[in-house]
């Protein structure tokens, strides 16, 4: 499975971005996908993740109503929608995927990952 995730760039704060995340080499509806951050000095962390059909979402609980995680499996890519962006959204941005009908936060359930998109907010 590959993922190439793409959409990042540098935004002024209070600003929007979407990011995409397009998956090859796997039966996409058969992922849970997820979204994690990792900014400079710190360790990579969940921000949010989605069911095969996006029935279900969940999403870090310091980032809820500014994140907005999203599948299309007809073009078997993940996005996710942040609005309001924030000198602290500062980070690179990885997409991953873990096999299985079960929403997954944790980073040890995604075997799968992209190999990141950068995000920087100026303020």
């Amino acid at each position: 499975v590959q993922l190439q995730a793409s959409g990042g760039g540098l935004v002024q704060a209070g600003g929007s971005l979407a990011l995409s995340c397009a998956v090859s080499g796997g039966t996409f509806s058969g992922y849970c996908m997820g979204w994690f951050r990792q900014a400079p000095g710190k360790e990579r962390e969940f921000v949010a993740a989605i069911n095969w059909n996006g029935g279900d979402r969940y999403y870090a609980d310091a980032l809820t109503g500014r994140f907005t995680i999203s599948r299309d499996n007809a073009k078997n890519t993940v996005y996710l929608q942040i609005d309001s962006l924030k000198a602290e959204d500062t980070a690179v941005y990885y997409c991953a995927a873990s096999y299985g009908s079960r929403t997954v936060r944790s980073i040890e359930m995604y075997p799968y990952w992209g190999q990141g998109t950068q995000v920087t907010v100026s303020s």
